[in-house]
């Protein structure tokens, strides 16, 4: 499978959920749908249709009563889309002083919008602008 097609079509949600289970392996070794589900503030059947879905993309090991695991494939954009989220905030935060909640919310919705392009370009600057501060 072709990782960078397979990233092309996911949808944010899907990239949220690939993201949510690589910070709850990070954080407590191991994730379920529930930890999932709490994360992301959805109910366990969303989890479990995702999961699936996510699973006939090679994302995601998923077996029902069992934890989530991610694929090599899933891990690699998963740490994709959390290096974006962590630069969007540092932007936000660093560059334009937005404050810390409205910077959150807002890095999440730019992980998923912005073209690599665009996304580089910021990553760049940002380095930049933190090396000189």
């Amino acid at each position: 499978m072709d990782n960078q097609k397979s990233h092309e079509e996911l949808t944010s949600n899907m990239e949220d959920y690939l993201e949510a289970i690589l910070n709850l392996q990070q954080e407590q070794r191991v994730a379920r749908v529930k930890d999932v589900a709490q994360r992301l503030k959805v109910k366990m059947p969303s989890v479990t249709g995702a999961m699936k879905g996510l699973a006939e993309k090679g994302l995601v090991n998923y077996e029902r009563y069992s934890y989530l695991t991610l694929t090599e494939a899933g891990e690699k954009i998963a740490r994709e889309i959390g290096d974006r989220h962590k630069t969007f905030y540092s932007f936000l935060t660093g560059v334009l002083q937005i404050d810390h909640q409205t910077a959150e919310l807002d890095a999440c919705r730019l992980e998923h919008a912005t073209s690599r392009k665009t996304f580089e370009r910021i990553k760049e600057f940002t380095n930049n602008y933190n090396k000189s501060t």
